[in-house]
């Protein structure tokens, strides 16, 4: 265990050595790096910001049948009848809202009371809500059921409600298949980044590496301070990028705040958990050794 550590602490110190013998070229990887990795970290911000207002928002899609105004109570329920009876399996619920009672609900509301006291009638409709199974086809089952339900009697209008719910669920579907290719494209370049500094490392080290290996030195021995470079430039620079991002919502939330207050809301973008930072930063270090091993390997054979 003290050779395992002492053996440790040995390729730590060439590594520092190195890396303090050419500082622009290893703080410009850095950069590099950091630069490439703040991408699929804002990405990912956004959509952890953003998925909350999909969830907390009701997925089964709707549609609102309102009556004309004229339209009885009994040829309401008539509707509301015929459309339970038909035992679609797309239908989830009927409800019929009495007039009345939607008159009662508002008038419950000080801002609504005195507006409806000031007219003479009440002017809601009968209306009847009827919540469909969300599916893929959701779109075109709402539109074949609104146009058919428009030509029953006594019906004014048809709403179809919640559609906009799908359409926000696939969108955010199609921008994490987004980030998603965003993150592997980044990591090919964080990857080819540290390959050929590690490469042109490894080859500015060509007579070092072959006296180490002349005197008994293991290919272990000779690829842990490679390691170390690899994994300390991708995870410095992970580290960076999350303080990159950090900074960049700042501005960006200021500017959203301003927006969310004319609709009465409060909206942010907000990092990911300190789990999923460090296991970013982990992956990052990973990536880093794992290009570092594989260009020492391929670099070193001499």
């Amino acid at each position: 265990m003290k050779q395992w550590l002492q053996f440790h602490h040995y390729a730590i110190q060439v590594t520092l050595r190195r890396l303090l013998q050419a500082p622009s070229s290893f703080l410009t990887n850095v950069a590099v790096i950091a630069l490439a990795l703040v991408l699929p970290l804002m990405g990912a911000s956004i959509l952890i910001s953003v998925q909350p207002v999909a969830q907390h928002v009701s997925a089964d899609p709707s549609i609102t049948i309102f009556m004309k105004p004229d339209a009885s109570l009994a040829i309401s329920e008539s509707l509301t009848k015929s459309i339970q009876d038909s035992k679609d399996p797309l239908i989830l619920d009927v409800r019929l809202v009495d007039k009345t009672q939607a008159a009662d609900a508002l008038r419950s509301n000080e801002a609504w009371r005195q507006a409806l006291e000031a007219l003479p009638n009440n002017p809601l409709p009968h209306a009847i809500t009827v919540t469909l199974a969300a599916d893929d086809a959701v779109s075109r089952t709402a539109e074949l059921f609104a146009t058919e339900w428009r030509q029953k009697e006594g019906v004014q209008f048809v709403q179809l409600d919640s559609l906009w719910v799908k359409r926000l669920e696939a969108l955010l579907r199609l921008v994490r298949i987004g980030l998603t290719l965003v993150t592997l494209i980044i990591a090919l370049v964080v990857l080819a980044a540290v390959f050929n500094t590690v490469r042109m490392q490894a080859l500015s080290q060509r007579d070092e590496i072959a006296v180490a290996r002349l005197v008994g030195a293991t290919e272990s021995f000779v690829r842990r301070p490679f390691l170390y470079q690899g994994g300390l430039t991708c995870g410095l620079g992970a580290t960076i990028a999350v303080g990159l991002t950090a900074l960049a919502l700042n501005p960006l939330n200021t500017a959203i705040s301003d927006l969310s207050r004319t609709y009465d809301t409060l909206f942010a973008l907000h990092l990911p958990s300190g789990l999923a930072l460090f296991v970013y930063l982990i992956a990052a270090i990973a990536l880093g050794c794992f290009s570092a091993r594989w260009s020492v390997t391929r670099h070193t054979r001499f």
